[in-house]
C-alpha cells in the first residue's frame, strides 16, 4: 500500500466518496459521537487550553532539538540492550526488518496498529517472503486485512466505512465465521483466532506513539492491548518509528499522553499505557531481542521550514473528526493513508507535490482543525502555504484552474466590469440551471438556487447551494442606496 493507497485521480475517488452514502452517514456518526465524548473528556481534564501550549512547547522543543534528543535516546536503547537503526529511506527501513527476519528464521510474525509501517508498505515486503505469515493485531486493521488488505480511512479507526454486516461476511468467508453480526460475538471470534497466532509468533512488530530520550523507553498507547501482547510474547520486537515522535522525560510522555487519549477517543486514558524496551534480567516477559528502527523518508524535509509545525502531530485523528471535507468524501478521497486535513498537509510533505499536490485544496480553510488540534498545529495556514508554493514558487497551478481565478480577479478589480457582473448576474446564472422553490421560509427568494456550472461554479454547486444573485434593483447596494443610515427609510 505505502504511502499513496489509490492510482485513481483525485476527482474520481471524491466523487466516488460523494456517492458513497454508507459511508457519509458513519463518518458523520462518528464526528458527532466523538465531538461529544471528546469535549467532555478534555471539560473533566481542567483548564484544556493550558494543557494545548504544554503540548506545543513539549513538541516545538523537541524538534528544534531533534537531534540531541534522538542521540540520547538511541544510547539509552543499546545501554538497555537493544539495537537502534536510522532508516533514511522507506527501502532502508525494510531491508533492515527484512534483515532481522531472515537471521531469525522468523516464520509468524504480529503486529500492532502502526502509521509508520503502512507508510512503508511493510506488510507487502513481509507477505514476499518465503515461509512467512503475517498478522495485524489491531482489531480493526485485522478486519481490513482479511478483506484483502483493505485500505484503511481513518488514523485511529481505520475500518469506520464498513458495517457489521459486512464485517461479518468478511469473517464468514475469509474465515469460516457461522455467527451473527453482533459486535460482541466477532469480536469475540476474532480474539480466538488472533490469541493462537500469538501464542506462536516468533516475532513482534509495533509503532511507537512516544519515544521516551532520557531512558530510551518505547511508550505505546492501545485500546486493545493488542500491542502489549506483540511486545511481550514473541523472543523479538522491532519498532518502527517516525524520526519526529520523541519526547525529552516521563513526564512529558504523561502529558502527551493526556493529550492524546483524550483527543483520539475522548478517553481520560486509553484501556493500555505501556512503556517498554528490551527484556531485563528480574522480568518474567518482554523481548530478547530489541529493535528500534528510526524513519526519515522525507520528514527532514519539513525540519527548519514553513512546514515544520506539522511533525508536532501526535496522531490523534483529531481533526478528521471536526472537518467537513473528510465529512463529505471520506478518507479514501484523499489516496493517502494520512487522510483528513494533516494528511493534506503531511501528504505533500512526505511525497511531494505532483502526487499529492491536490490535497490542501481540499479543505473549506474553516479552521476546525486547527481549533481542535491538542498540539496546536496551524493547519488551515499550512495548507494556504502549500497552495502558495505550489502557485507562486513551483508555478503548477496554471491550468483553466487558474485562468478562471484570474478572470475573476480582473472583474472584481474593474469597476465597470464589476458593476456589468452586478446588473447581469441574476439572468446570466440562469443558463447553469435555477431550481425555483426551496423549502425554508424567505430563503433564496430571489429566484432558488443554482444546480449546475462550469470550472469552480460546479464544482460548488455540486456539493453546496449556491443562491441565485437578486436582480439589479433589488441587491444590497441599491437597498442601502433608498435607506439612511440607522434604517430610516428617506
Amino acid at each position: 500500500m505505502g504511502l499513496s493507497t489509490s492510482t485513481k485521480p483525485f476527482q474520481e475517488r471524491v466523487e466516488e466518496g460523494i456517492q458513497d452514502s454508507f459511508m457519509r452517514k458513519a463518518v458523520a456518526k462518528s464526528q458527532d459521537d466523538q465531538w461529544v465524548k471528546r469535549e467532555a473528556s478534555r471539560e473533566k481534564l481542567g483548564n484544556w487550553e493550558e494543557w494545548r501550549e504544554v503540548g506545543e512547547q513539549i513538541r516545538q522543543h523537541t524538534l528544534e532539538n531533534l537531534d540531541y534528543y534522538l542521540e540520547e535516546f538511541s544510547k539509552n536503547v543499546v545501554k538497555n540492550g537493544g539495537t537502534v537503526f536510522f532508516a533514511q529511506t522507506e527501502k532502508e527501513a525494510t531491508d533492515y526488518v527484512k534483515t532481522v527476519v531472515e537471521q531469525k528464521q522468523a516464520k509468524k510474525i504480529v503486529k500492532s496498529k502502526s502509521m509508520v509501517t503502512t507508510e512503508i508498505d511493510l506488510d507487502k515486503l513481509l507477505l514476499e517472503l518465503d515461509g512467512v505469515s503475517v498478522m495485524e493485531t489491531d482489531l480493526a486493521e485485522f478486519i481490513l486485512q482479511m478483506d484483502d488488505w483493505d485500505e484503511p480511512s481513518h488514523i485511529v479507526f481505520p475500518d469506520i466505512h464498513k458495517n457489521r454486516e459486512q464485517i461479518r461476511k468478511v469473517f464468514e468467508e475469509k474465515l469460516g465465521y457461522d455467527g451473527d453480526n453482533e459486535p460482541v460475538h466477532m469480536a469475540r471470534f476474532a480474539r480466538k483466532v488472533l490469541r493462537e497466532f500469538f501464542l506462536e509468533a516468533d516475532i513482534g512488530i509495533t509503532g511507537c506513539n512516544f519515544a521516551v530520550a532520557n531512558n530510551g523507553m518505547v511508550n505505546l498507547v492501545t485500546n486493545e492491548g493488542n500491542a502489549d501482547l506483540c511486545e511481550s510474547i514473541p523472543d523479538t520486537q522491532i519498532v518502527l518509528m517516525g524520526m519526529e515522535r520523541i519526547v525529552p522525560t516521563m513526564q512529558d510522555a504523561e502529558i502527551m499522553d493526556n493529550l492524546l487519549s483524550r483527543s483520539a477517543v475522548g478517553q481520560s486514558l486509553t484501556s493500555y499505557i505501556t512503556f517498554s524496551g528490551p527484556k531485563q534480567a528480574a522480568e518474567a516477559d518482554g523481548p530478547e531481542d530489541f529493535h528500534v528502527v528510526i524513519l526519515d523518508n522525507n520528514r527532514s524535509n519539513a525540519l527548519g521550514g514553513e512546514f515544520q509545525s506539522v511533525l508536532q502531530c501526535i496522531r490523534c485523528g483529531s481533526c478528521l473528526n471536526v472537518c467537513p471535507i473528510y465529512r463529505t468524501i471520506g478518507g479514501h478521497g484523499y489516496g493517502s493513508i494520512y487522510p483528513g486535513p494533516i494528511g493534506a498537509v503531511l501528504s505533500p510533505v512526505l511525497g511531494g507535490y505532483e502526487q499529492f499536490g491536490e490535497l490542501p485544496y481540499a479543505s473549506s480553510l474553516c479552521g476546525a482543525c486547527t481549533e481542535t488540534c491538542p498540539v496546536k498545529i496551524p493547519l488551515h495556514e499550512l495548507l494556504i502555504a502549500h497552495r502558495r508554493v505550489m502557485t507562486d514558487e513551483l508555478k503548477m497551478k496554471h491550468g483553466f484552474e487558474n485562468q478562471q481565478m484570474k478572470f475573476i480577479a480582473k472583474a472584481t478589480g474593474s469597476p465597470f466590469m464589476f458593476q456589468q457582473a452586478l446588473k447581469f448576474a441574476h439572468a446570466g446564472v440562469k443558463v447553469f440551471g435555477v431550481k425555483q422553490d426551496y423549502a425554508i421560509e424567505n430563503m433564496y427568494q430571489f429566484g432558488g438556487f443554482v444546480t449546475g456550472g462550469v470550472g469552480m461554479i460546479k464544482g460548488w454547486t455540486s456539493v453546496r447551494d449556491l443562491p441565485r444573485p437578486p436582480k439589479a434593483k433589488d441587491n444590497f447596494r441599491n437597498w442601502y442606496k433608498k435607506h439612511e443610515q440607522g434604517g430610516k427609510s428617506k
